[in-house]
Order: structure tokens, then sequence, then C-alpha cells
């Protein structure tokens, strides 16, 4: 029997039930899992479910369980159940195989005295049987003539059954007394407290059951087995049923938590337009889309949810793969092509800042699906679609949301939760179909400037940038698209630069390293923002320190600098779990929020510093307010350099004495004397001198004899590939033996094949991570220092043969599975990769 011949509105509350964060799956046994027999000791489980509930308590944060009315060790003997399953007897007063010796003296002395009446009664009654167990008796008639049945349950009702102390459980066939409580009700509460599991299914078809079945409530789904009144919502015929329930649970539960259909991170394309982020799938699947703000919840959240999170899909009626899937050259607008079919979706520009509108053109000459499954919330919050004249209405959401789409015929679809649009269209020639989701108005009007025109404006607004930069010979059009890829994730209403568009793509599949990125990182956006002040564009390194100048002006003094905030400058709320998406590939937590933005990280002045030279220098002057904020971080320094910090990986351990912070806080002091001699400024005497002591401190005490490498941290000898900045930043020259042998002692230690480790010390967490392409970035420039050209190059190649098909880079790459890892795309990968391929054409 197959899944699609159980009752459709059954299959749907399994769909949802699987999407649960911690599952109990709890089952009778007689009658559920083995059929009904003449005699109970042949009740064999059938393998498909024994197969299923294994299967099923194997997977992440999910329990099964058998609560029968059979004694425990009967139970165990009989089914053969594998240990992963829980077994409870007695109909729940049995959860241990000792549990006969918590029985006090009275209960004991109780139940042999039961014994010994019960024995009378069925004594010379043929097909009547005992079942003894530890905390009961049950009296079984099923074998019995029916009229020697009941009057056997008769007798037991009218002397027994009435003693004080005794619990009456009457099922079919059977009745038992018992001298503790018993309750299948009551034991699937425990099990469901001992797993918090935060939803259960329960499958039974004895009216023993039906305790259980009224403990169901909200998402809890139950399934009577057979016919009879039941408080279960839902019916199932018999055993067989049952085996096929739990392994299409199995299946949508295994789908759910492992991504499945986990398109390869690298893979998917970013839209933008300076104040919005969405990502694509190499299918046009909208998978990724966050309002009013990058930083805000997800709308469509397919990346970290599987398509109940949310996604808005085209395909070919007539399934086919896409061709391929490019950037129009130069701009931020993406094409997805099938043989005859094009999808062209872009972010629209000059908007409101509370607007963020997707426009959709499908054109060609066969028929298209469309799919359209808003999710606000991140899932969590119930719509409705209306159908109107020009479109769809979302209604349930905090923000007004439209879907404008003229001559489309929708049908709405309910899963009982969220609703979901769907409609094929055929394209004409000269005539796409155009699609446009308006999020933060309820206008379904048509747009004042037509669709080409649109289009056209979207394109010049990156084309007419792209023009005007300058680019090394090196991979030009990849160099492009990385600087494309940064102004994308540059907040261009603030001026913040986030670190990278996505939250909770995992550093390991399956792992918890799960973070959000969707946030101003001090250091990662004065570093990108380096980046593009050396492909010759200015504004957004001007309009960055602006941003940092308005954090600044709501704290007393640059010490008091978090590492990272919010889009709009503001302090980042407490770190939160969306516990009801199962992650990209099933690696959860998905994250909201970070707890970094509570560390200390005392090398976030340095980039920052730096970037005030650079910009300094490709302008030409230097403002009273920069050289006023280069002033109070190197007294911020001066105050603070001594201390131990979180460092540049945030880990979450105790603080300690980072090589490369000390060397940002010497960054510090050294770009500020510079600029200072360059823009006749007035050198704070204290600064060369506290330079100098900085310096001595980290050759002192960063340098590792045993190790014969600078080291993470004062207190060890593990290696960071961060520390190569002793000698990237200038603290050491690069022809000092000790900074060839970091090189050297990094690179045997750190690099694996085509990437760099970070490091490959305990730092807390659990599991693995990939190497990371920013670390890749710092060996190539390493290497390029310390006369190594053929290894730089050959690097580099590797990093370039990383990047998507569409030159897209998330944060790491594992070697050894060759996949990317991490959130995507990554600022540090991209600005890494625009640096490399300038200093391999600077030193031809």
């Amino acid at each position: 029997m197959t899944a699609e011949a159980l009752p459709a509105e059954l299959r749907r509350a399994i769909v949802q039930l699987a999407r649960t964060p911690r599952l109990l799956v709890a089952c009778d046994y007689d009658g559920t899992l083995a059929p009904i027999v003449a005699n109970p000791q042949d009740a064999r489980p059938l393998p498909e479910s024994v197969g299923a509930l294994r299967s099923l308590a194997g997977l992440h944060e999910t329990t099964t369980a058998v609560i029968s009315g059979r004694a425990l060790r009967d139970l165990a003997t009989l089914s053969r159940l594998p240990s992963e399953v829980h077994l409870v007897g007695s109909h729940g007063s049995e959860f241990d195989v000792g549990f006969v010796h918590a029985l006090d003296a009275d209960a004991k002395a109780l139940h042999r005295r039961l014994e010994v009446r019960l024995e009378e009664i069925v004594d010379g009654h043929e097909g009547v049987g005992l079942e003894v167990k530890p905390a009961s008796i049950a009296v079984h008639v099923r074998r019995a003539d029916p009229a020697v049945g009941e009057r056997v349950l008769e007798a037991v009702r009218a002397d027994p059954a009435t003693w004080d102390g005794v619990q009456v459980t009457e099922g079919k066939a059977v009745i038992e007394l018992a001298v503790v409580q018993t309750d299948k009700g009551h034991a699937l509460d425990v099990l469901r407290h001992r797993a918090s599991a935060t939803a259960a299914v329960f499958v039974g078809d004895d009216v023993t059951d039906e305790k259980a079945f009224a403990r169901l409530t909200g998402p809890d789904v139950g399934i009577k087995v057979g016919e009879g009144e039941s408080l279960a919502q839902y019916y199932v015929d018999d055993t067989v049923d049952v085996a096929t329930v739990l392994a299409f649970l199995l299946e949508e539960r295994r789908a759910w938590l492992h991504g499945d259909q986990a398109v390869p991170i690298e893979r998917l394309t970013m839209l933008a337009n300076e104040r919005s982020v969405a990502l694509l799938t190499p299918d046009a699947r909208l998978n990724w889309l966050c309002h009013p703000e990058p930083d805000s919840a997800a709308v469509f959240a397919d990346l970290l949810g599987g398509p109940a999170a949310g996604h808005f899909s085209i395909k070919p009626e007539h399934g086919s793969l896409p061709l391929g899937q490019r950037y129009v050259p130069g701009t931020m607008i993406v094409e997805t092509r099938w043989s005859r079919l094009l999808v062209t979706d872009y972010l629209d520009h000059d908007l409101a800042s509370h607007r963020t509108d997707l426009v959709r053109r499908i054109s060609g000459s066969t028929n298209a699906v469309i799919t359209f499954a808003p999710r606000p919330e991140f899932g969590q919050v119930p719509v409705r679609l209306l159908r109107e004249r020009d479109g769809l209405r979302v209604v349930g959401t905090s923000d007004p949301m439209v879907l404008r789409s003229p001559g489309v015929d929708w049908q709405i679809t309910s899963d009982g939760i969220q609703e979901t649009a769907t409609a094929v269209v055929r394209p004409r020639e000269g005539a796409p179909i155009l699609l446009e989701l308006r999020c933060g108005t309820d206008d379904l009007s048509e747009a004042t400037l037509g669709e080409p025109e649109r289009r056209a404006r979207a394109g010049a607004y990156w084309s007419d940038w792209a023009a005007t930069l300058k680019l090394p010979p090196v991979e030009s059009d990849l160099v492009l698209r990385s600087a494309l890829t940064l102004k994308g994730l540059v907040h261009h209403d603030t001026g913040a630069i986030m670190a990278a568009a996505t939250t909770s793509l995992p550093e390991e599949l399956g792992g918890i390293r799960n973070w959000d990125y969707r946030y101003c990182w001090l250091r990662d956006a004065a570093l990108t923002a380096q980046a593009l002040v050396s492909v010759g564009s200015l504004g957004e390194a001007e309009a960055f320190l602006g941003w940092v100048h308005g954090v600044l002006a709501t704290l007393p003094g640059p010490e008091r600098l978090h590492p990272l905030y919010t889009l709009q400058g503001t302090m980042l709320g407490a770190e939160a779990v969306i516990d009801t998406l199962p992650g990209y590939a099933g690696s959860r937590p998905v994250r909201v929020g970070n707890l970094a933005n509570q560390q200390v990280q005392l090398d976030v002045f340095g980039p920052v510093v730096d970037l005030v030279v650079q910009l300094a220098a490709a302008r030409g002057s230097l403002t009273d307010q920069d050289w006023r904020m280069v002033q109070a971080m190197a007294e911020a320094v001066a105050r603070r350099w001594h201390e131990p910090d979180h460092g540049i990986w945030e880990e979450r351990h105790a603080p300690r004495h980072h090589v490369y912070s000390k060397v940002m806080c010497w960054v510090t002091l050294d770009r500020a004397v510079t600029l200072a001699e360059t823009y006749g400024r007035e050198v704070d005497p204290s600064w060369p001198v506290l330079r100098d002591t900085i310096a001595n401190d980290v050759l002192k005490h960063g340098w590792s004899d045993e190790a014969q490498s600078f080291t993470t941290a004062y207190d060890g000898d593990d290696l960071d590939a961060a520390s190569l900045h002793v000698g990237l930043s200038g603290l050491i020259d690069p022809t000092d033996e000790r900074f060839q042998a970091t090189v050297t002692a990094i690179e045997a230690e750190l690099r694996s094949g085509s990437t760099v480790y970070r490091y490959r010390r305990d730092d807390g967490l659990p599991g693995d991570e990939g190497g990371f392409h920013l670390c890749a970035a710092w060996m190539i420039e390493a290497y390029l220092l310390t006369g190594r050209r053929t290894e730089a190059e050959e690097l580099f190649a590797q990093m370039v043969d990383a990047a998507g098909p569409t030159g897209l880079l998330p944060e790491e790459y594992d070697p050894i599975a060759e996949r990317s890892l991490g959130n995507h795309p990554q600022a540090y990968s991209h600005l890494g990769l625009i640096r490399c391929a300038q200093l391999l054409a600077a030193s031809k």
C-alpha cells in the first residue's frame, strides 16, 4: 500500500506533523503494530512497522514508543522491537523492567489477594486465562465461548474490580485490574515530558487507547485503527495501514530534517538593489527574501525550511532542467533559461524605503507553472491569499503585500494553515507574463513606468557604476562580479554593509555552526569598503564612515563600540532560535541575531582606520570628522590594547591575548601616525612610542620557538591563519625569517589542498567546518610577499574554481566533500578574491 491510498486529510496532517521541532511517535501494540490473533503469544508486529519505528527513532529530535496493555517483559520478548524504541507496559504502569520493586508492601499484598481471587473466578472456564503482570493482572476471554467470557467478566466486575486500591481497565475481551495507576494517557504525558515533544502522534485500536487520544491537543494527531467511535481525528482500516502511516511519516520527517532537496550553496544567485537582497535557485525558485530590511524576518525561507517555509517558483509545465542561469553582464539582473522559456528576475529601484518590489518576467513559447507561497515571519504567520482583478492580496501579514499579475488565473489551495496560489500561463510572442511582488504596499494598480523601462533602469544602475571601476587584468570578469556582489551587500539608505546575505547556512552540514550574518560588522564592512575603494568606487566607503560616525555619536567613546550592529546602527536583540525550521540540509538551529555583539573585539579599530587611510589617499584629503574619529580610536587602543579579547573569529571561550587583535591595535596607531604626517595633523607624541611597545609585545609573546611560528594567542602554541597579518600588516618585514617560518607553519597545519582553515584547535563547539576563502586569500598574499608566486597562482586558481556558476562565493569550502559551506554570498570571500587578483596583476 502506498501513501496515496491514505485519506488526503490524514496525509496533510502527517506532513504538518513531520515538521514539528521535537516529535513523539507512540503506538499501541496488539491490533496496531501486530494483527489480532487467537493466541496472544503469537502476535508479531509487521516488519514494515518495526523498520519504520526503528528509523524514526534514529532521526534527530524524534522519539518513538509502544504503549501496551501487556506486561513489559512480555512486550519486550514478543515484539522484539529494537532498543531505540521505548516500551511502556501494563497500560502505562511499567516504564522499566525493575518497576515491580517500586511497589510498596500494601500494593504487593493487594496484588497477591487479586491473583488468588481471580484464579478462583476463572477456574474451570475453558478459553479464559490470566496474565499476571508486576503491577496488575489481566483476565483474557478472547478464546472462550462468548457467553462464558461474559459470565467471567461480570464476576470480576462484581467482586475484585470493586476493591479499594484496584484500578480497572477494560478492553476488547479483556479486563485488567491494577494495584497502581494505569493510564495510557498518563504514560503519553510522561513520554512527552521526557522528550520535550512539541507534537505527538498516537495510533491505537482499543478502548484503552481512548485515554491517550484524550490527551492529544493542538498540533497532535490521533489515529484510530478500525471502526467505532473514538476521540481520534483520523481513522485507518488495519495494521497494514498503520505500517503505511509510519513509513509516510518517516519519509516526510527525514526529508524535512535532512533537506534532501537542498541546492548546493554556491549555486544560489543573489538579487540586490542596495536595499533588499533575495536568492534564486538555478531553476528560478525564489527561496530567500526578507522584508522590510535584509535583517528582518523572511517572507520566503525555503532556503532554511523547505517548501513549507515559503517560495515563489516558476518552471515549465512539462519539467526539464534549465539550460543555464546567468547575470545580465554588469548587472544584478538574473536570467534563467529553458529551451522555450526565459525567466528574468530583478529587484526594482527608485522606491520608497519601506518597499521591496521583485519583478519576474516570463517569456517564451511554452506553458509555465507558477507557485506563489509566501510565508511571513519565517513561516510562523498563517496567511490567506485573496484573488483580485489584477493579482493577489496577501492577508495576515503585519506589512501589506500584493502580487500584481494581470491576466493570470490563480488557483488557491490550503493545507489547513497556509494558503498557496498556483497558475499555468503561456507567454506569447511580444507579450510576456509579468509578476510584480510588492511588499510594503497594497497597491495593485499598474506602475507609472513600463516594465521594459524599469528593467533598463535597474540594469543601468549597476552597469553605469561598473563602467567606472578600475579592474585588474587577472580574472577581470570574476573581479567585476565580486565588486557588484559587495555593492549588493551595501545598504544604501544607511551606509551599513552586510557581512553576508543570509543566516544559518551551515559551516558543517547537519551541524550547529549556523550563524546570522545579515548585520554590519565594523571589521567586515571596513574591509569591504576598502575593496571597493581599491577598484575606484569611493561612495560606499564615504557612506559607511558616515554610518560609523552615527553609531559613535550614541556612545561615550570608541572603546564602547560593539563588534556589530543592525543595518540601522542599533544594538541587536537577543540571539534567538527559529525551531520550527529544520535548517539548510538539516543543519540546526536556525538562528536570528548574533551573540558576538556582546563580545570584546579589540581588532575592530584597525580596519576602520586603515579604511580612512585608503579613502583619504583616493580623494586626496582627510576630513576633520574622520580625523577626530581616528584620534578617538587611537586613544581607545591606548586604553585597552593590553586586555584579552574574543578575537576576529568570535570564539565563545574566555578571552585571550590574540596576536591578530594586538596587530590590529598596532595598525590603528601606525596608520594614525601616517595620516597625521601625510595631511599635516598633529601627532600625539605617545602614539609612536605605544606603536613600538605593541610591536615589541607581539614579537616577544606572540612568537613560539616550539611552533616556529607566530601563534593564535600569547597563552599557547596553536596556530591561526589570522596571525599571518604580522607580516601582511607591515608590523614586521615580509623578509623576516620569523614571518617566512610562520607562512610555512600555517601552510603545513592549516592548508588543505584548495583551501585554508582558520585554525585546528578546540573552540568549544561540536563538529567541524570548512576552510575559509578569506584565509586562502591571506595565504595567497603571504606567498607573494615571500616570493612564492607559483604557489600563489595555484591557490588562486583553486579559489576561482570554487565560485558558483554565476560567480558567487560563500564563506567556506570543504575540500574533502568538495562542496561549499557557510553564509552566501560572503563579503569576506569576494573582497579576498579582488585583492588577490590585484596583487597577482601588480606583481607580474
